[in-house]
């Protein structure tokens, strides 16, 4: 007797299902048969009995190599880990008397930060005397909010914590 599977689909004799609906090698459908009877006449087509659909009533088998079918399968989930866009949080550092120039070169990286489809965290620092004037801070963070509107919502409003604001905008 085979070791017992540790991943993947049940096959030949780990199926534990009395009856199956057989599709062979080609692709025909052979119907619902005997497990044995099905494993049997695998073993003549030189393949394995392979369970595609177990939560099918009555399972659905196929005649097919297993070492293959793994092996297939593997490099699907592989080719879709590398084609998913992990997002990643970007972060912008501004202060509250920002120049108006400064201002628009944080924009544009903004901009282009929310194209490539990442986050962006805006952090605004309070230095000194600069605490007592936190309406400058909003009124500025509304002003970003206002300037991304077409491109990204904002995720978390703004909010201070110790000696920033915070605020983080997603793509829409």
């Amino acid at each position: 007797m085979a070791p017992p599977v540790k991943s993947g689909p049940k096959y030949d004799q780990f199926i534990q299902a009395e009856k199956v609906r057989v599709i062979d090698g080609e692709g025909e459908n052979l119907g619902v048969m005997y497990t044995n009877e099905a494993i049997e006449q695998a073993q003549d087509a030189g393949l394995n009995l392979v369970e595609v659909s177990p939560n099918a009533n009555p399972p659905v088998c196929k005649f097919l190599d297993v070492g293959k079918y793994r092996y297939e399968a593997q490099k699907k989930a592989n080719a879709a880990r590398k084609t998913q866009k992990t997002q990643d949080i970007k972060e912008i550092k501004m202060r509250p008397n920002i120049d108006d120039h400064d201002y628009d070169v944080k924009m544009k990286a903004m901009h282009k930060f929310i194209d490539n489809g990442d986050k962006v965290k805006v952090t605004l620092r309070f230095r000194g005397r600069e605490m007592a004037h936190q309406h400058l801070g909003m009124d500025l963070l509304k002003r970003v909010q206002d300037d991304m509107q077409e491109d990204a919502k904002v995720e978390a409003y703004p909010r201070l914590e110790g000696r920033q604001m915070l605020m983080v905008l997603a793509p829409k």
